[in-house]
């Protein structure tokens, strides 16, 4: 891992020297015009940071270091006679920007296995929860017991100096992944499984290890771990659970408190809660159709009545893609070779023809094409993994290899605390009146 880490401290010098020089060509320019509505609707279209990891087009759908999704699934290494990739290979490719081979690969699993222990404390904690706790609240709460192994923190409070913390940064990071699939797994085990725990297998890879002490071993749930862990990985720095990982970390909190507060935002429904609200939406129509299979015209009148209600169709919709996102195309394209005649997916296939038409006869949303929450569950669904609650944990598992990829880049480019400038709706109306000029600090 040694070699992995000094390699990231390579790229991480060339990359300062690039925005140094940026910045003292460029620094003045102006990317675009914020504009009034902008500042008041969740700063929508604002370029106003940088995330090494990934971009998302708005037509192409997210690249990981300049890889699309189709991509990643033929170039990244995999199991032995697996078709999916190993999401320990896309963090290497966030980390370094390279693409790793099968060596690197099994390295880097090795060492997350290797670094995988979880104190008992942090059991503890957990349990110290009533039982009916959101799994995502004790996911949180997991985190920050986690937070007293943090190395970052143990080495600032001895004052080191600031050009060493990257490497703690980059320690507590690696850290944390490992430790991740424990603590979800034993959420899940202690909320549904009778507290019955099932220990981690060191010989297996991240993501198939994960669906061990979850308590699966069919190969196609491994197989969908391993994809969904991918995919769900980062999507540039914007979104909610990125940007408040980012933010925190801002503040030179360590990786496992800026973590959490992410975590805290992916919790919310118009995030990560998102893929268990798709779920709920089909049973419950399926409840109100009396059972069974709806046919296409019982989801369209479905949809308009969730519509009328003043309801979102949940799973469709993306504050920037403008297309059919390919993590959903992703898993439909794993559910035709493996699942093609389970019932429940078949449904989701059937909204993906009815509800996008709808949407755009009604004008309802920019984008109505469906995202990577409305076929996630599904897939989770078949193979048995039917508690909905514990979707969004999945999802956190994952997301924290994107996030705290770009911490460590956060962190080795020397971010500065993010501070944007706010205005009261009083100023704002002397502004636009010409009775105030807005400032640049």
């Amino acid at each position: 891992m040694v070699q992995i880490k000094d390699k990231f401290k390579v790229k991480a010098d060339e990359l300062n020297a690039t925005v140094k020089e940026i910045l003292k060509e460029h620094g003045s320019d102006k990317i675009g015009e914020v504009t009034v509505a902008q500042v008041y609707q969740g700063m929508r279209g604002i370029t106003g940071l940088v995330s090494e990891t990934s971009l998302l087009d708005a037509n192409e759908g997210i690249r990981f270091r300049g890889y699309s999704i189709p991509e990643l699934r033929e170039k990244l290494p995999k199991v032995n006679g697996g078709a999916e990739p190993l999401p320990e290979g896309l963090f290497y490719l966030m980390l370094i920007g390279e693409l790793p081979d099968t060596e690197q690969v099994q390295e880097l699993s090795g060492i997350l296995a290797r670094r995988s222990h979880v104190p008992n404390h942090v059991f503890a904690t957990i349990d110290a929860l009533p039982i009916n706790t959101h799994p995502m609240t004790m996911f949180t709460t997991g985190v920050l017991a986690l937070q007293t192994e943090s190395l970052f923190a143990k080495a600032y409070a001895d004052g080191i100096n600031k050009k060493e913390y990257w490497g703690y940064m980059y320690e507590d990071a690696l850290n944390l992944i490992a430790r991740l699939p424990r603590v979800a797994a034993y959420i899940y085990r202690r909320k549904y499984k009778n507290n019955y725990h099932i220990q981690p297998n060191g010989m297996l890879d991240w993501a198939g290890n994960f669906a061990h002490m979850l308590g699966y071993e069919d190969e196609g749930f491994k197989e969908l771990m391993r994809l969904y862990m991918t995919i769900h990985a980062d999507h540039e720095g914007g979104n909610v659970s990125a940007h408040t990982t980012h933010l925190v970390g801002s503040a030179l909190s360590d990786a496992y408190l800026s973590f959490a507060a992410g975590m805290t935002g992916l919790a919310g429904p118009l995030h990560g809660l998102a893929n268990q609200e798709v779920i709920k939406w089909i049973l419950a129509m399926q409840q109100e159709l009396g059972g069974g299979t709806p046919t296409k015209e019982q989801i369209a009148a479905y949809v308009r009545k969730t519509l009328a209600d003043g309801k979102v169709v949940p799973g469709y919709g993306h504050a920037v893609l403008r297309k059919t996102d390919p993590r959903f195309t992703a898993q439909m394209e794993f559910a035709k070779k493996h699942l093609p005649d389970d019932a429940l997916v078949n449904i989701v296939w059937n909204v993906y023809e009815t509800v996008p038409p709808i949407l755009q006869e009604l004008g309802k949303v920019k984008n109505p094409w469906p995202n990577v929450d409305a076929h996630s569950g599904a897939l989770l669904v078949h193979y048995g993994l039917v508690e909905y609650e514990f979707y969004t944990v999945l999802f956190g598992v994952s997301r924290a290899l994107g996030v705290l990829a770009s911490l460590c880049w956060d962190r080795v480019m020397g971010q500065p605390l993010e501070r944007p400038k706010s205005v009261t709706s009083e100023w704002m109306q002397l502004f636009v009146t010409g009775k105030a000029e807005a400032s640049a600090e």
